[in-house]
């Protein structure tokens, strides 16, 4: 559990039958005990194998907490070295998936299996698919509602010309509106409809030492820095560390346009475990999804976060979809919260005087 209450286990289908291979007698671990899990999620099975000498790579930050919590090794691999084993969760979207199997090619010795799992309604049979043309032949079991498959491939027989254009594919790009993002991402290709709903409504008096919580791409922040020429300094606060180079372009083309020279750091956070700063502004697209599934307690834990880090005369401004039951919250955290827009399924709400 986070400490916003909310569990970060990892979806059952895909974990459980990651280690089925290895359970049945198909797989073997190896000998030297070496292996590299990519988009690693913490779980039983996973305590119950992984050795010391694992390393769990993961970029967004409460899943990596709750794997170091669980007494895993936590990192990233470094460039060019190889494990006999590499296991990897692939994410739903295509080409953030296709770039992972290539980069696990990448930290595969030869000889080693590379493991992949995936829930059955998430992609599983276009993941190995995709394995398959890049690796050659794979093995394969269903079960948990999950597949997984697994190729031990002959170097010689990879396809490389393949395997760097899926590596590319994970590497910042402009998007046609221009934006610095990449695939995965929340709203990677498009700005997304309750976020510019919120920037329509930023009032132009904004001012002060400001914060955007679950940043993203950066979005939120290049309005402000296009619409309130009164901000003295920004931070973008954002738990996915692969947003972070997006959100930097993003935001250094819009002080670039707007002719400005004001102070902004991006940080690798978690906003429900707080903020270490205060601030006298805080704008928010919180989320309240983990995968699929509608998570309203990740919301209330942005509300909690920033409230607790506003000024007394600090200002919210949060937008977020009509069903969500956030009034409460902000009315016991609040003296003055009120409704600027509703509008396509979305509100918009602005709340000022953190009550003591």
């Amino acid at each position: 559990m986070t400490a916003a209450g909310f569990s970060t286990a990892a979806p059952e289908a895909a974990l459980a039958a990651l280690f089925v291979p290895f359970a049945g007698g198909e797989l073997s671990l190896p000998a030297d005990g070496r292996a590299l899990f990519l988009r690693a999620r913490a779980g039983v099975r996973l305590r119950e194998l992984a050795r010391p000498s694992w390393l769990c790579e993961q970029s967004f930050l409460p899943f990596a907490d709750e794997l170091a919590r669980c007494g895993l090794r936590v990192g990233e691999p470094a460039e060019g070295e190889t494990f006999p084993l590499v296991l990897l969760l692939p994410p739903r979207q295509r080409d953030e998936a296709r770039a992972l199997f290539a980069r696990a090619l990448d930290h595969l010795a030869p000889g080693g299996t590379l493991v992949a799992s995936m829930a059955k309604a998430e992609g599983a049979k276009s993941g190995e698919a995709d394995l398959a043309r890049l690796a050659g032949t794979t093995g394969s079991l269903s079960k948990h509602h999950g597949r997984v498959f697994w190729a031990t491939p002959d170097p010689d027989a990879i396809d490389r010309a393949l395997q760097d254009e899926w590596r590319a594919l994970d590497a910042p790009r402009e998007t046609l509106d221009g934006w610095w993002s990449r695939p995965g991402l929340f709203a990677w290709d498009r700005v997304d409809r309750a976020s510019a709903l919120l920037a329509a409504h930023f009032p132009a008096d904004l001012g002060g030492r400001v914060a955007d919580l679950g940043a993203g791409y950066g979005y939120l922040s290049t309005q402000l820095i296009e619409h309130c020429p009164g901000i003295a300094a920004l931070d973008l606060y954002e738990a996915e560390a692969r947003a972070l180079e997006p959100a930097r372009r993003n935001v250094a083309n819009a002080l670039h346009a707007a002719g400005r020279d004001l102070p902004v750091n991006v940080h690798w956070h978690d906003v429900t475990r707080g903020l270490p700063q205060r601030y006298d502004v805080i704008v928010s697209n919180p989320p309240f999804h983990l995968g699929r599934a509608d998570l309203p307690e990740l919301g209330r834990a942005f509300i909690a976060s920033a409230a607790d880090a506003l000024t007394a005369r600090g200002r919210l401004l949060i937008v977020a979809n009509r069903h969500l039951p956030y009034e409460a919250l902000l009315a016991a955290r609040f003296a003055d919260v009120r409704a600027l827009a509703m509008q396509d399924g979305f509100k918009v709400i602005e709340a000022r005087g953190v009550r003591a």
